[in-house]
């Protein structure tokens, strides 16, 4: 009787050791398996996405600067002489066209060779009317010099404006921002020296015109002259002697 505590104590003890045996066992059946090159993968697959992302995000600030170059070469200046050239240009034109005497027109300017500066007078001529003539061709020498001088008077004045907007358009052509506004600053300093140009045709047009009309009324004083001559050398018929009676 005395074996049975013995035999108790003997499967108790056994139990107290197989017990955590069997609990660490199914402890470890659930642990999780670590896999080195699973996880090597997930690493470089994640690295790819994030070049990919930011590949996508340069590419993204390359448009949006590309968009910006676009925008700033779009932009147009904001200085114009354009409305400034046209009224000079417009003061020119009435000058030139405010010309006294002969005026700029093909049929007015035949009409006046073929009446006031003829190739040569008749004859005879009234002294009157050489008179007249003579007159008429000096009015207009003089007033062609007049116009003349007004022309180049009007080309001066327009020098003032001229540097004023060259300066304008210099500094808006060193700020530009893009393509469109250099090319509308270099057209309008092109326009600009247009604009000279057509002040320098004007003066020299002008000024050659008054020549012109001197010298035209120089040739036809020497056709007047020679007029004159033919009209004092016709004096008619000769004496012819006759009789003559004293008393009846």
């Amino acid at each position: 009787m005395k074996n049975i505590p013995t035999m108790k104590s003997i499967f108790v003890f056994g139990a107290v050791l197989v017990l955590p045996l069997a609990l660490s066992a199914s402890a470890h059946a659930q642990w999780a398996v670590y896999d080195a090159a699973n996880h090597v993968q997930n690493v470089l697959t994640a690295a790819r996405e994030l070049q990919q992302v930011n590949q996508q995000a340069q590419s993204l600030l390359n448009e949006v600067t590309m968009l910006e170059n676009q925008a700033r070469n779009l932009a147009s200046l904001p200085f114009s002489v354009l409305a400034p050239l046209e009224q000079s240009i417009a003061q020119t034109q009435q000058i030139v066209g405010q010309a006294q005497g002969l005026s700029y027109n093909l049929t007015s300017i035949d009409q006046a060779f073929t009446q006031t500066y003829p190739q040569a007078l008749g004859s005879p001529t009234s002294a009157a009317q050489m008179t007249a003539d003579a007159q008429t061709r000096w009015q207009n020498a003089r007033g062609a010099y007049q116009d003349g001088l007004r022309v180049q008077t009007g080309a001066v004045q327009n020098l003032d404006a001229t540097r004023s907007q060259i300066d304008s358009l210099v500094t808006s052509s060193q700020s530009a921002t893009g393509a469109l506004q250099a090319a509308q600053s270099g057209n309008q300093l092109t326009a600009l020296q247009t604009r000279q140009l057509a002040d320098l045709t004007a003066v020299i047009t002008a000024m050659s015109r008054a020549q012109a009309l001197e010298g035209a009324r120089q040739v036809e004083s020497e056709e007047q002259g020679r007029a004159q001559l033919a009209n004092f050398l016709n004096y008619g018929a000769g004496y012819t002697p006759g009789t003559a009676q004293m008393f009846h």
